[in-house]
């Protein structure tokens, strides 16, 4: 049996059609992708993105653990930005792309794609966990929604009053509600579109779903994601690579260009230069 997110149930009540993505039960689409790809580049779209997944590292030895198996520079960045990467394997094939976020100094947050979560906690346990750094996958109580177009974070505003007119790209915040104090809104998106990700508990998932629905938000699916996504000429895991590219085959090597070691460098490096 598939996985289900805590909103299948209102993909069903919506009239959703649903299919199998990544072992997970999820929508490809509502009205029609044409129409919900329109949605995202004219007003607002929100899409359930809780099949993906979140891995918290933290302790004092969590940077230096971190570092050693990301391609993106993390000593450099600033608690509350985040920082597109990959995790490679020695051979420089892509364990998966990622993002991770600076939480506080010893502690990080590295959201994975749904198809290689598991084996992406396995990885980050074998080579990150230890005295020093704590590992754990954050899927038992957290989720994910992404609110996404050119009125998205004016929608966020009248509807949990959180106001990111001064949220650069790639940086994060928390709501200054106390109820959402351990909630995160991201001005990050995988649309090529303005917007953010929030990121919540589990249980609070589907009251936010029906409040910005309820304030002219249009839920889309995989479809609609996917389209957006070539549109804007962003990579998809198993597509553009896989463990058996690396980010030399796939013309991605600006995210690759810190000066320390990491795990599969030089076998990228070599790649890189046939």
């Amino acid at each position: 049996m598939n996985l289900r997110t805590v909103l299948y149930d209102e993909h069903v009540a919506r009239g959703a059609r649903m299919v199998e993505f990544a072992g997970w039960d999820m929508p490809v689409q509502y009205a029609g992708v044409l129409a919900e790809h329109a949605a995202v580049r004219t007003a607002a779209g929100l899409f359930d993105t809780s099949h993906m997944d979140a891995i918290r590292l933290a302790g004092p030895g969590s940077l230096e653990a971190l570092s050693r198996v990301v391609t993106q520079d993390v000593r450099t960045l600033a608690v509350g930005a985040c920082r597109y990467g990959f995790m490679l394997n020695e051979e420089a094939g892509v364990i998966d792309d990622l993002i991770v976020y600076r939480l506080a100094d010893d502690d990080w947050m590295a959201v994975v794609n749904a198809g290689t979560a598991p084996a992406d906690v396995a990885w980050l346990r074998r080579q990150c966990a230890g005295p020093a750094c704590t590992v754990t996958d954050l899927r038992p109580v957290l989720g994910k929604l992404d609110l996404q177009g050119p009125q998205a974070r004016a929608m966020l505003q009248r509807v949990l009053g959180v106001d990111t007119q001064s949220l650069r790209r790639f940086r994060w915040m928390r709501p200054a509600n106390p109820a959402q104090a351990d909630w995160i809104v991201s001005r990050t998106g995988y649309t090529g579109e303005d917007g953010v990700e929030i990121y919540a508990p589990l249980d609070a998932l589907p009251d936010l779903w029906r409040r910005l629905t309820g304030a002219g938000a249009t839920p889309c699916g995989l479809g609609a994601r996917d389209t957006l996504r070539l549109e804007a000429g962003l990579p998809l895991y198993g597509h553009e690579f896989d463990t058996s590219t690396s980010p030399a085959e796939a013309n991605l090597m600006r995210y690759c260009a810190k000066d320390e070691p990491f795990i599969g460098r030089e076998a990228l490096r070599r790649r890189a230069a046939a």
